[in-house]
């Protein structure tokens, strides 16, 4: 089903007396890939953030505007239906430490209190382990910690952990910056996978990498969007002189 399925309309985000969002409006296509990209401290992570709802766990940080995904606003949604809706990847792969890395990929229904059957929860597990191309690498070592496995593993058992419980929106910010090259690599072939189930919303420094999966990107500038365009539009032509220093990185 194509069509809309993410709105940010007139938003604008603080810590205190700090906007760090100034009236964003923003559409986000079903199973598109958006980057968004700027420079440091422009609000990218405060934006996804505030898609799930997880700025508000900041003292001070408020939020006014609307995001609404598939129509509703997010702010007026029970958290935990919210944020199986939108799941969420952080730039530093943190499986949980206690757990092992069978008990990773369902602890969103875990930590839910949601009840499973033990063949439903290996059902999942083995089904999300899979779409993250990681089941065969871990298959015989499930019950071992997730910390046991490299970076890059680490990162798609995250993804595994957050596409569990059947997310429609996939939040991944900067996902590979801790990871080497090879790493990077699969998670960027497994993000072009995961589009066809999910929308992915991808903060990235990395603009070789906005270029190789994203559908369209967005440019963030101190708070604002200062553009939003199909990626190959932004790269070969961007309609801003901002986007165009920061592209060709004549910025600073």
């Amino acid at each position: 089903m194509a069509g809309t399925i993410l709105k940010a309309k007139n938003f604008n985000a603080f810590f205190g007396q700090n906007q760090v969002l100034k009236n964003i409006n923003l559409d986000i296509m079903r199973n598109d890939v958006v980057a968004v990209m700027g420079p440091s401290g422009c609000g990218k992570t405060t934006f996804i953030r505030c898609i799930n709802r997880m700025h508000e766990l900041t003292p001070d940080a408020t939020a006014e505007g609307e995001i609404l995904v598939d129509d509703k606003n997010v702010y007026k949604m029970n958290l935990i239906v919210l944020r199986r809706k939108i799941g969420m990847v952080f730039q530093r792969p943190n499986p949980f430490p206690t757990m092992s890395i069978y008990q990773n990929a369902i602890a969103g229904y875990l930590l839910n209190g949601i009840k499973l059957t033990k063949s439903k929860k290996d059902e999942v597990v083995e089904t999300s382990l899979k779409r993250v191309a990681l089941w065969d690498e871990v298959k015989d070592s499930l019950h071992k910690k997730g910390t046991f496995l490299s970076g890059g593993q680490q990162q798609r058992l995250c993804i595994a952990r957050a596409i569990s419980l059947n997310p429609e929106i996939l939040l991944l910010d900067e996902p590979t910056s801790a990871l080497d090259p090879i790493s990077t690599s699969k998670i960027e072939e497994l993000i072009y996978e995961l589009k066809k189930n999910y929308t992915i919303i991808i903060v990235t420094h990395n603009m070789q990498q906005a270029g190789r999966i994203s559908d369209k990107t967005a440019f963030f500038y101190l708070g604002e969007v200062l553009e939003y365009n199909v990626t190959k539009e932004i790269f070969t032509n961007p309609k801003h002189e901002k986007t165009q220093n920061y592209i060709t990185g004549h910025f600073g």
